[in-house]
């Protein structure tokens, strides 16, 4: 192949300017793109000519990808690739590249600040001493809200990949005892694998970390909501279509549960009157649990990687057959 042109379809959400797309722009001619085209046609018309395609979260069917036969390489700005058609790519010989890994410590970290923020509340009472309410106190001390340990309370993780491991034994580090339900058992010595119905049953703080599936899709829903105790919470920095939101809402709403953090949604951005907006107790973050920046730094990097790989006739982190 001769120098390959690149395209990178939406490239605002992994670099917002704060960072240098060099190892990418390196292995060819590039052409940015900072937010998602409107349309399949706008796609097309963004990509006729190029031989690579970054894309984190635009669409690739077969009819996009039959209308783009110089196509060779797309790579996912992400771990996830459910938005692209890998039968169709593998049967018109595009292959399809994610980037696994990047982000485990960034996704363990907020999914711990939701977690922090429901037992210290550090935020809460700051803005309660900013308030002047401690100026006004007659003790040294005043109380907005309890303030309860981790230590003892039980972690239930659904999905026990890297992430959800390396949440695992950072609750186990607090002193936690931790219980995970995955498609298959993991030899770890820091947590035990139990029955879905017990995993929500008996978790404190039960926090989501599988891929979106047929077989995971809204397995939050009423009836394994009404299994968890009155005081749980529930932490999702995963896939928003894990959750059924409204069955969510209502348990929330109806104090049937203590608090959710949710990082993700089935629809991104969310219309204004989305019922996890307006829920009891729900703290709601635009999908930032992979994006610091450290993170994002280690995406570009590898998705440099992952171009050279390619061009050396080594595909990297494929996909795809």
């Amino acid at each position: 192949m001769s120098t390959p042109v690149i395209v990178i379809l939406d490239a605002y959400p992994t670099n917002p300017g704060d960072l240098a797309w060099d190892p990418v722009a390196n292995c060819g001619i590039l052409t940015i793109y900072e937010h998602c085209p409107d349309d399949p046609q706008e796609v097309i018309r963004r990509c006729t000519g190029a031989d690579i395609v970054l894309t984190n979260k635009v669409q690739f069917t077969d009819e996009i990808m039959a209308a783009l036969p110089q196509l060779k390489l797309i790579a996912v700005q992400a771990t996830g690739y459910n938005i692209i058609d890998t039968a169709a790519a593998s049967r018109r010989g595009i292959v399809v590249c994610n980037v696994p890994g990047y982000s485990t410590d960034s996704v363990a970290q907020l999914t711990f600040a939701f977690i922090l923020d429901f037992f210290a509340g550090v935020g809460q009472q700051s803005e309660a001493v900013h308030q002047g309410k401690w100026s006004r106190a007659v003790d040294f001390t005043f109380y907005t809200r309890q303030i309860r340990e981790l230590a003892g309370k039980t972690l239930g993780i659904f999905g026990f990949g890297t992430i959800g491991q390396k949440v695992g034994r950072i609750g186990a580090d607090f002193g936690m005892r931790v219980i995970y339900h995955s498609r298959s058992p993991k030899t770890v010595d820091f947590a035990e694998f139990v029955p879905l119905e017990k995993l929500f049953a008996e978790s404190d703080i039960l926090s989501l970390h599988a891929p979106m599936t047929p077989e995971t899709a809204k397995i939050v829903d009423r009836e394994h909501l009404a299994l968890m105790k009155p005081s749980a919470y529930l932490i999702n920095t995963a896939r928003g279509g894990l959750v059924d939101d409204d069955a969510l809402a209502d348990a929330l709403n109806r104090g049937k549960l203590a608090g959710a953090g949710i990082d993700v949604l089935t629809q991104e951005p969310p219309p204004e009157n989305h019922v996890l907006l307006h829920a009891r107790n729900c703290l709601v973050t635009p999908h930032v649990g992979w994006a610091s920046l450290e993170a994002r730094k280690r995406l570009i990097a590898i998705l440099g990687e992952v171009i050279r790989a390619f061009l050396a006739g080594k595909p990297l982190h494929q996909v795809n057959g």
